[in-house]
């Protein structure tokens, strides 16, 4: 670590904002879990967070130039990882998402988001042009297009779906033309209904079924419709922790996870989801802050796929919760159970601190 570089730096703002989201994530997985097979997981929880903090921390130390340097040899690591899902993945609800090593398994489809950050930070910030050609669109799309159809073939539509805000996000900042930006879009819906047909019929029913799910509320519609109604019922104050009917009843699918802002709004009404939402938007400007005061364009390319990333999954989960997305199981990051999703957010966090800490660097 450079001796300029000090933790007096650090945004322990960011932190604590951060830390507060997971403790209400941790009440929250207590609470829905109560009498199921799944009671006790929030200690794991716990162990997830505070694993992901030791790394953020150990992140930061490293230059994050030294990482970008890596690109390569990461991106080589993360495709080959994704192989080995599909070699050696353990499969459950007929996807093969998961690598068992020992008693932990490890989703390697979450690790490939920091590594396209950080390969499209790399790529467009090397780009001496300032702005983006039509190379340079396809290049990005290769980079981001491979292992987004390796998740697609697991099959993980959810997280595949994620990829798509970092290249968004990198071919914006990377000065993409209007006329290009058409041209994907052009290209976009004439292949839509190549790709509606390549997706599965139950991943075709997800995309379709939260626009009218009284048509079929014994199946397709049942998780939309006992979410809203796990919202609705919260009223203004909610019903108090580990006392929702929806969540307690088992009701609502997956409290836990996919669907852990339901059960957070059922017990905690309008107040709390809204106080959530206000934090996780202190997170996100807290961010772009941070993206701002970077010491050069990768440190600012990276910070905002960070950004990209994290917003896309609140909107999306979140949209989902309330009936205006699709149900494509991207959990709500910082709250919702996972291990992989927990250390990912935190890797990423350690990144951005590791920008952060050098921004007074020349």
């Amino acid at each position: 670590m450079s001796r300029y570089v000090s933790f007096r730096d650090f945004d322990w703002v960011l932190l604590v904002l951060v830390l507060i989201i997971c403790a209400l994530g941790v009440v929250e997985i207590y609470s829905a879990t109560i009498g199921t097979k799944f009671v006790g997981v929030h200690i794991k929880q716990v162990y997830w967070i505070l694993g992901g903090v030791a790394l953020m921390f150990a992140i930061s130390l490293f230059n994050y130039q030294a990482l970008l340097a890596r690109v390569p040899l990461f991106y080589i690591i993360s495709i080959a990882s994704l192989v080995a899902v599909e070699l050696f993945g353990k499969k459950y609800l007929g996807a093969r998402r998961w690598v068992q090593i020992g008693s932990f398994h490890f989703q390697p489809s979450e690790w490939v988001k920091l590594v396209l950050i950080l390969a499209m930070a790399k790529y467009f910030s090397d780009n001496v042009k300032g702005q983006a050609n039509g190379q340079d669109l396809v290049k990005a799309g290769a980079l981001v297009g491979i292992p987004m159809l390796m998740v697609l073939a697991q099959p993980d539509l959810g997280t595949a779906l994620t990829y798509t805000p970092i290249a968004i996000m990198g071919l914006f900042l990377g000065g993409i033309k209007a006329r290009h930006a058409l041209v994907v879009l052009a290209l976009g819906a004439l292949l839509a209904p190549v790709g509606w047909h390549v997706l599965k019929p139950y991943q075709r029913a997800r995309l379709t079924s939260f626009m009218q799910p009284e048509a079929d509320s014994q199946g397709k519609g049942y998780q939309v419709i006992q979410s809203l109604v796990a919202v609705g019922s919260g009223g203004i104050f909610g019903k108090g922790t580990a006392q929702g009917s929806q969540t307690q009843g088992q009701f609502l699918p997956v409290p836990h996870t996919d669907f852990i802002f339901a059960a957070f709004a059922e017990e905690h009404g309008f107040i709390g989801a809204m106080a959530v939402l206000l934090l996780y938007f202190i997170v996100l400007m807290r961010l772009i802050q941070n993206a701002q005061t970077a010491p050069d364009r990768a440190g600012a390319f990276v910070v905002m796929g960070v950004v990209a990333v994290l917003a896309f999954h609140i909107l999306v989960n979140v949209g989902m919760v309330v009936g205006f997305m699709p149900v494509t199981g991207i959990p709500l990051p910082l709250m919702s159970y996972g291990g992989s999703s927990v250390l990912f957010m935190f890797l990423a966090l350690g990144i951005v601190m590791n920008v952060r800490m050098r921004r007074f660097v020349n």
